[in-house]
């Protein structure tokens, strides 16, 4: 682990700049090398393999949210990409690292570890050891006296908790970033925990549980301490047991921990680009990894889809920037628009699985975008997807 002040050789990298534009997309790919981690073990189990089926899908032509004519290839080279792959099927349509990465490279997810969560939760569910209306008390009891009493275990899942947490990243004294430096992924410039169940006791309740949909990470790392208890075992056990050893992972994931050995659940899991997609293809099958191993009931996916009746609407009232008219949070995934053709698991700085449930196309990216959040380049990203999976429905491709 870097200390403050030590880099890793050549390249200047320190606690206090891993996360600037400048080296982001060198530490992305080395966590490891500056974070204390815990290995995801995709076990003995044999890799599932993909067939490569190369298509021209960087040739395609699409208009972007701001009226541009590009092609599926310039999203990609605008949009800081280090790694993108289409399958179809279980055919690799496309698979690219533009920036050095290789297919074996562990990629920081960030949020899109989330979404992994989501599906430990799913298959702790469906074994009767979660209780999604139980409060998160009858878990962790600790939890009676922090912003989280009466609040339920599907509340954390949408997020949908009335407990205070800023997700501002640009500000340096909002929650989340407070969080960075109690796990220890930031230096200390703030007296208080310095441990992630010790910072998630001291977060407190500013409105009714179950209002509107406000994203907020303190909600995953919650889940994720819920999960840890139902399950009786650390995240990193759950996740290899649950879903990495069923899915035919060619590589084992990591997950970045505090200094009590507590996973970072809600952005610290890294992982392969194809092994993502394996994930996404859980999703597509209903639950059902390219192995034919079931990982989460099929049951979980559909009420992903479904969401609750008012979901949209919590959605659309949220004091959360979306940018995503008609579209919902649920289960740790977000549904972009109308319907359920479409599901995404997100990550700040370009991190993305897509899957499009009729064209069964799963794409990924893994990206290191300068800020953590920019409209254009992800709205753009997900048209190319868009495009791809039309392209591929119409047999166009």
């Amino acid at each position: 682990m870097l200390s403050e002040t030590s880099g890793s050789p050549g390249m200047g990298v320190t606690l206090n700049n891993w996360q600037t534009p400048e080296q982001l997309a060198w530490s992305f790919q080395h966590i490891a090398d500056i974070l204390p981690t815990a290995a995801i073990s995709r076990a003995a189990a044999p890799a599932a393999p993909f067939e490569s089926a190369p298509a021209p899908v960087e040739n395609l032509p699409l208009v972007t949210v701001d009226g541009r004519f590009l092609t599926v290839g310039e999203v990609m080279d605008w949009t800081y990409t280090d790694g993108w792959l289409v399958e179809h099927d279980g055919k690799i349509l496309a698979e690219q690292y533009p920036s050095g990465m290789a297919p074996n490279t562990k990629h920081l997810l960030m949020s899109v570890s989330k979404s992994l969560v989501s599906l430990v939760a799913g298959s702790l569910w469906g074994s009767g050891l979660l209780h999604l209306d139980a409060p998160v008390t009858a878990y962790v009891p600790q939890l009676a006296y922090s912003g989280y009493a009466g609040a339920t275990v599907r509340n954390l899942l949408d997020m949908r908790t009335g407990v205070r947490f800023s997700e501002e990243y640009t500000d340096p004294d909002a929650e989340v970033r407070q969080l960075e430096e109690a796990i220890g992924w930031k230096p200390w410039t703030h007296p208080g925990p310095r441990s992630m169940y010790e910072f998630l006791l001291g977060l407190k309740k500013v409105r009714e549980h179950g209002g509107v949909f406000e994203y907020r990470s303190a909600e995953t790392d919650v889940l994720g301490w819920v999960c840890e208890a139902a399950g009786g075992a650390r995240m990193q056990q759950l996740m290899s047991r649950m879903l990495w050893s069923r899915i035919g992972a060619e590589e084992d994931a990591n997950i970045g921990v505090d200094s009590t050995g507590t996973g970072m659940f809600d952005g610290g899991i890294s992982a392969s680009l194809r092994d993502i997609a394996r994930v996404g293809r859980v999703v597509l099958g209903d639950g059902v990894s390219m192995t034919g191993a079931r990982v989460t009931p099929a049951e979980w996916i559909y009420d992903t889809m479904a969401g609750a009746p008012d979901s949209r609407q919590v959605f659309a009232d949220s004091p959360t920037d979306t940018r995503m008219p008609g579209g919902m949070y649920r289960n740790q995934f977000w549904i972009p628009r109308e319907g359920s053709d479409v599901i995404l698991a997100l990550g700040i700085h370009g991190q993305m699985i897509y899957i499009n449930r009729p064209a069964r196309v799963v794409a990924t990216k893994l990206s290191s975008w300068p800020v953590p959040q920019d409209a254009w380049m992800l709205l753009t990203t997900l048209t190319a997807f868009d495009t791809i999976a039309a392209a591929v429905q119409e047999n166009r491709i």
